[in-house]
């Protein structure tokens, strides 16, 4: 799925779990982890995969702070929970869609409630989004084991 500034917002509220693969036509580690991504999309077919082309879509690369290609950017119900650059190897992709599955949201969101409630109240300043949250999803490193974390 092509994802545009047009149908980006749409796409997050509509869907479970989506990743989107920032990347561009001229990048040579964009088209490696293409064929990464669209396998792993092969394999989840209950979870939307889309692509942004950072040319053609200049102000979406923008807002989303993308400027490292590719960039994997994961959300569940809404929520950025894994935003890092660099193509992953096969392994790694598919531990990082188990432990997107596997993340416990409730306590994802108190998290994010403290820092930004953190924020709020004068301390260091650090953005009350889930930025703070880049490369990790969940608790624990990407890893190839499977099922509930910390099991």
């Amino acid at each position: 799925m092509t994802v545009t500034r047009n149908n980006f917002d749409a796409t997050l509220a509509n869907s479970h779990i989506v990743l989107i693969d920032w990347g561009a036509q001229w990048c040579e580690p964009s088209h490696r982890f293409a064929e990464v991504f669209s396998a792993s999309a092969n394999l989840h077919p209950e979870i939307v995969y889309g692509t942004v082309d950072i040319d053609a879509e200049r102000q979406l690369t923008e807002m989303a702070g993308v400027s490292a290609y590719p960039t994997l950017m994961a959300f569940r119900e809404g929520l950025l929970v894994y935003s890092e650059a660099g193509a992953l190897p096969a392994e790694t992709m598919e531990g990082l869609v188990q432990q997107i599955r596997w993340l416990d949201m409730d306590q994802f969101r108190r998290e994010l409630a403290q820092l930004s409630a953190s924020v709020s109240v004068g301390e260091p300043e650090q953005p009350p989004t889930t930025i703070a949250y880049q490369k990790r999803a969940g608790h624990a490193a990407v890893t190839d084991r499977y099922g509930w974390p910390g099991l």
